[in-house]
Order: structure tokens, then sequence, then C-alpha cells
């Protein structure tokens, strides 16, 4: 079986900021980074802001085209300070915006659903991040080779290595995207309900619900304590999903 090698051999280490130390904030980069809803919730630190990205598996990308907001969900890589976006040649969005269009990435992690004992107060616990900036082009081929080699190291760690990765004609129907990490923030949510005095004085059995029988109640019932309580649940993954299958 022959040796897999890829089809462009750099002769020269990329300019991808691998060994760069990103500067730590204690405040928002910009005024649109600030966090305003809940400014409590508002993390800038590159290393927190760093750490979301690098975990979640999908981004989302958004522009404005003649005058209309668009938004796309797309895969994504952080290398140092520049965040990675691609896709096929003939996509609108990467034609759209690959000279220097003004986007805004965004990306979610769900850590668990927030159960409180009103349904106002219902949340979740998440992780997020948001990148303003401007796209370039990625048009250097050895920066390409690298940005989509740590595309696919980004979704799986090491597949790079057991995977023929792309040849000229490939990478020349592929567009990537970098954009610059000068404009983030995060924004967090962490801990249990926030529930009122009200609802945390009132007996659990007085909280409305719907109508049970008496076996589905007692179902419903662990050491005494009603599950219309509290509670925080961990959001099952798609992995999770694959492992049951």
């Amino acid at each position: 079986m022959a040796e897999r090698t890829p089809q462009i051999e750099p002769e020269i280490e990329p300019e991808l900021d691998h060994g760069r130390e990103p500067a730590p904030h204690t405040g928002p980069t910009s005024e649109r980074t600030r966090v305003r809803r809940l400014p409590e919730r508002g993390v800038y630190e590159r290393d927190a802001i760093d750490a979301i990205l690098d975990e979640a598996l999908i981004c989302h990308l958004a522009y404005v085209q003649d005058g209309e907001p668009r938004v796309i969900p797309t895969i994504h890589a952080r290398v140092g300070d520049t965040l990675y976006v691609h896709g096929s040649n003939a996509s609108r969005t990467l034609r759209s915006t690959k000279g220097g269009a003004p986007v805004a990435a965004e990306v979610t992690l769900l850590d668990g659903l927030v159960l409180a004992r009103s349904a106002f107060h219902h949340s979740m616990n998440y992780r997020s991040v948001v990148v303003y900036g401007r796209a370039r082009e990625v048009t250097d081929p050895t920066e390409k080779f690298e940005a989509q080699r740590a595309l696919v190291e980004h979704v799986v760690p090491g597949r790079s290595a057991d995977a023929r990765l792309p040849n000229d004609r490939e990478l020349n129907q592929t567009t990537i995207l970098a954009i610059p990490m000068d404009e983030a923030s995060a924004k967090v949510r962490t801990g249990p309900p926030k529930d009122e005095d009200e609802d945390l004085e009132a007996d659990p059995e007085s909280i409305a619900e719907p109508s049970l029988d008496e076996e589905e109640r007692e179902q419903q019932v662990e050491g005494g304590k009603s599950m219309a309580a509290p509670a925080l649940v961990p959001p099952i993954t798609d992995a999770e999903k694959v492992k049951e299958s």
C-alpha cells in the first residue's frame, strides 16, 4: 500500500502564529465586543475565549449582503490570533465576504439545561464567543494548506496523519477565509436557577404541573421531593447519541 503524502510540501513554515502568546485582556477590546445584557457574564480573557473556540465544533458566520442580514453554519479552526473558516468556491457567503467584508463569527457550547421552579426562570448554562472582523481570503498556498490541516485537526485531533490531505485540485476548489481575533469576547452562564423568593418558599406540590395519575406522580418523586423542583440537566451530545445507536 502506497504511503499517503500531501501533494503540497511547504518549504517554509507558514506564518500562522503557532507560537505566539495572545495578549491577555481584562476588558473588552472594543465597544461592540462589550457584553451589555447581564454584563457580569462577560469574559474577555483570551485564554478563555480561545478555549471555547477550540472546543466548539461548529460556528455561525454572519454578514450583510445588499442590505439583508445572512448567517450560515460552517466549520472553523483557530490558529494563534486567526480564526479560519472554509467552504466551496461556489459558496455565496464566501464569495460575498472574501474581499474584506465585515463579518461576525459565533460559537456556543451548551453545558446544561437549567430547570427552575417557574417557567420564567428556566435557562441554559452555556459558553459562547463572538468574533468581529473583516474576512481575508487565504491565497498563499502554504497558509491555505496549513489552514486546511488545522480545520481537520480541529474536528478530529490526529486525523490529518491518517487521511490524505488536499491536493492542488482540491485546494483550488476550496475557499478559506481568515478572520483576525482582534475583536472577540465570550459570555458564560453557570450555576443553578435564579428562583424568586416566593417560589422558594412555596410548597412544591402547589406549583402548577400537568395532571398525573398516582403511579405517574410516584415516578416523579424521589426521596419525597417533587421533580418540579429545579435541576441542572446535561444535554445529550451527538457523540452520545451515536454510542446509544
